[in-house]
């Protein structure tokens, strides 16, 4: 409910929270804490080090911001900082490296002499004053904490933290005041309610506590942390039967997720469950991981790096934060680094498993995909009903083109599919049929095209490849046309799909038809190698020999598939052949294993 009125303040807070974290480009995202690229043969060592000069250093570490690995420009950053130790940008950019690597320790070093030269940097008090919470240092927790604000989402996350650092010094009540005296945007109250309601169930005020998470639930029904503060606290003072209903009101809104799950079995059990923080470390980390996981969610990745990383310090196995972390590095495309943070998510953790599906996602990206079909394989084997990691080992099958193993795990899937005809098992029949068509079984592919048809009759990639299918082999061609034009219909920027269109007519003859449609997939995907190279076939065919070559040598630029480019040099030096025509037909039944078009 408050979700649009945050975001329009992220980029604003992002901004207030002072020049450090604009000082380094791209923000320096990176490695966890004690977990160095897989590319270590790139990672700084001692003797690199050694051998740089300050302006070597400094040229390399903004090298590694921008490439978003924080730790390699750490390292440079701080070693151009021991030959030039008075350069203040260079401190301040070796702070903020430091801080988006993990390293805690280091950066809190680093923040003390910023703040003996500037004592109003609110980075540097933030992560000193953490630093100071985590040790029990409460006084100077709250003293640097204070110091930290400015901007709406600052406000916010520093006021809790001080709520925070006021019950561990044994004022709880003032911890409260300290929340509830904030003012500021409308969705402040939800948080304000949240913590303020952790504080008080941990300093024995049950009957308050259970008032503000009444009210925070009201506030926003959907929000994880939130129905699972109410329902523990449900628990532990009305009854299992009310918590049980708080837990299963969100499954209903999101089927299954593996905290609620948990937390419906333990209430069915009659469990009086804790509550979600014990100490005030984990409610500060809690109150980081909270905000820095819904900036991760709306564009500001920069502020919610260095707030999940604040809330790792605090609670290194917070497996929430842990997701947050991982799925931030995903979205600026970094799976090496999400990687090492989805294998520090403790094996207790009901999430375990949803890390592990995703870690071996991005092990596949990363080419270890033997390592990532183990992992998959034996998330199944502990649950041979996991559809989702069993979609996800069949997806990385069919992408390494394994088409007897991806037929085969999709069988598994469609064998446990819940009864019924939902539109959303269409998916798994589709993908199954380009499995067995590339394994040169047409008649179950034909099937289970059908099959997926029957179940969503309008789903353009089913449409697009079932009738090209049935024209490659000269069958059903006017049913195969009006199918690929209902595609086009739904999907009109969609190139492959309207590079199916043109294929299909060139595949019958229709050359005019093929050259028009294919240069407008032409314009939907310029930099694709086959749509240039069936471009080039068309423009042969009605006799535009020198614009053929043309889109044949481009073809060749683009870096084709090995086994193609022979081909298309061919075409290059001799022209159409019957043997170049037959080798485009097969260069475009190759394309269809995406199941992207023709």
């Amino acid at each position: 409910m408050f979700s649009n009125r945050f975001n329009r303040w992220t980029v604003a807070a992002i901004a207030l929270m002072g020049t450090a974290i604009a000082a380094v480009p791209g923000a320096a995202l990176a490695q966890t804490p004690d977990h160095p690229s897989d590319t270590a043969a790139q990672f700084p060592n001692r003797n690199d080090l050694k051998a740089l000069t300050t302006s070597g250093s400094y040229l390399a570490a903004r090298h590694a911001s921008v490439e978003r690995d924080a730790a390699s420009a750490a390292a440079f950053y701080r070693s151009a900082l021991r030959t030039d130790p008075k350069n203040n940008e260079l401190l301040d950019r070796a702070f903020i490296s430091s801080v988006a690597d993990g390293d805690i320790d280091e950066a809190v070093k680093l923040a003390e002499r910023i703040l003996t030269i500037d004592k109003t940097n609110r980075v540097a008090r933030l992560v000193v004053g953490v630093h100071d919470l985590k040790f029990k240092k409460y006084a100077t927790a709250q003293t640097n904490i204070n110091q930290s604000i400015r901007g709406p989402i600052t406000d916010l996350v520093a006021t809790l933290l001080s709520g925070w650092a006021a019950y561990g010094a044994g004022d709880a009540k003032g911890g409260v005041a300290t929340i509830d005296k904030l003012a500021g945007p409308e969705w402040y109250p939800l948080f304000k309610d949240l913590h303020a309601g952790m504080i008080l169930e941990l300093s024995g005020k049950e009957k308050d506590a259970g008032t503000r998470f009444e009210r925070a639930y009201k506030l926003d029904d959907s929000m994880l942390r939130v129905t699972e503060a109410y329902a523990r606290w449900l628990s532990r003072n009305k009854d299992s039967a009310a918590a049980t209903a708080v837990y299963q009101a969100f499954d209903k809104k999101l089927a299954r997720h593996p905290l609620i799950v948990e937390g419906l079995r333990d209430t069915k059990a009659g469990k009086k469950m804790p509550p979600l923080a014990d100490s005030a470390q984990a409610g500060a980390a809690e109150a980081l991981y909270g905000i820095g996981a819904t900036l991760t969610r709306r564009g500001g990745e920069d502020l919610a790096l260095v707030y999940l990383q604040l809330s790792l310090y605090l609670q290194p196995t917070h497996p929430l934060a842990l997701l947050s972390l991982a799925d931030l590095y995903e979205s600026v495309k970094r799976p090496q680094m999400a990687i090492k943070v989805y294998e520090r998510v403790p094996a207790t953790s009901p999430l375990k498993r949803n890390a592990q599906i995703q870690l071996a996602i991005d092990l596949d990206s990363a080419d270890r995909t033997d390592e990532a079909i183990k992992i998959l394989k034996g998330v199944t084997t502990d649950d041979a009903k996991d559809l989702e990691a069993i979609m996800a080992l069949g997806n990385l099958e069919r992408g390494r083109k394994k088409f007897g193993d991806c037929g085969a795990t999709y069988s598994r899937g469609i064998d446990v599919l819940p009864a019924g005809n939902d539109k959303a098992n269409s998916v798994w029949y589709y993908y199954r049929g380009i499995c067995e068509e590339r394994s040169k079984e047409w008649g179950k592919a034909e099937a289970d095209m059908k099959k997926a048809l029957e179940l969503q009759p309008d789903q353009p990639h089913v449409l697009n490849y079932l009738g090209y299918s049935w024209i490659d082999q000269g069958v059903n061609l006017d049913e195969g046309m009006k199918m690929i034009k209902r595609a086009v219909e739904q999907r009109p920027d969609d190139g492959y799909i309207v590079d199916s269109l043109g294929w299909a007519y060139y595949r019958i003859g229709n050359y005019e038809e093929a050259v028009k449609n294919l240069e407008r997939a032409i314009d939907l995907k310029p930099e694709d190698p086959t749509i240039n190279d069936h471009l080039g076939d068309a423009y042969w065919r009605v006799g535009r020999t020198l614009e053929a070559k043309f889109q044949w040598a481009h073809a060749r630029d683009l870096k084709p598939e090995p086994d193609e480019l022979p081909k298309i040099e061919a075409k290059i030096a001799n022209g159409m052949t019957e043997d170049s025509s037959n080798s485009s037909a097969a260069q475009a039944e190759k394309k269809k294993d995406d199941g992207k078009g023709g």
